[in-house]
C-alpha cells in the first residue's frame, strides 16, 4: 500500500530554516502530485506547495514563494520542502499527500483528489 512519512520538523526561531522530508513508499505508478499542506489551530487546510510528476507543474502559495521550495530525490522516493526565513505563522502540522495521476497531471490552490496521506510533521516557530 502507499505510504507517506514526514519528518524534519522541530522548533525554530524567527528567521530560520527547516527542511522537510517525505517519504514515499508503495507506489504502482509514477505519475502522481505529492503536495505539502499545513493545518494550524483554527484554520483551514492550507496548500503550501505541490509538484506533479505528471507534467512537471509546481505551485506554491503566495504566502511562502520566494521562501519555500519544492524538490524531489528520485533515487531516495523523497520529497524535500526546504523552507527558509520562516516566520511565526508559519507554525502549523505540515502534511504531505499524494495523488495518483495517470494523464490529468496538475495540480494547485485545492487538497482535491490526494488519496493519500502522511502523519504530518509540526513546525514551531517561535523566538
Amino acid at each position: 500500500q502507499v505510504r507517506l512519512v514526514e519528518s524534519g520538523g522541530g522548533l525554530v526561531q524567527p528567521g530560520g530554516s527547516l527542511r522537510l522530508s517525505c517519504v514515499a513508499s508503495g507506489f504502482t505508478r509514477d505519475t502522481y502530485a505529492i503536495g505539502w499542506f499545513r493545518l494550524a489551530p483554527g484554520k483551514e487546510r492550507e496548500v503550501v506547495s505541490c509538484l506533479s510528476t505528471t507534467d512537471g507543474t509546481i505551485y506554491y502559495a503566495e504566502s511562502v514563494k520566494g521562501r519555500f521550495t519544492i524538490s524531489r530525490d528520485n533515487a531516495k522516493n523523497t520529497v524535500y520542502l526546504q523552507m527558509s526565513s520562516l516566520k511565526p505563522e508559519d507554525t502549523a502540522v505540515y502534511e504531505c499527500a499524494a495523488e495518483i495521476q495517470f494523464d490529468e497531471g496538475g495540480c494547485g490552490d485545492t487538497d482535491y483528489g490526494y488519496e493519500y496521506w502522511g502523519q504530518g510533521t509540526r513546525v514551531t516557530v517561535s523566538s
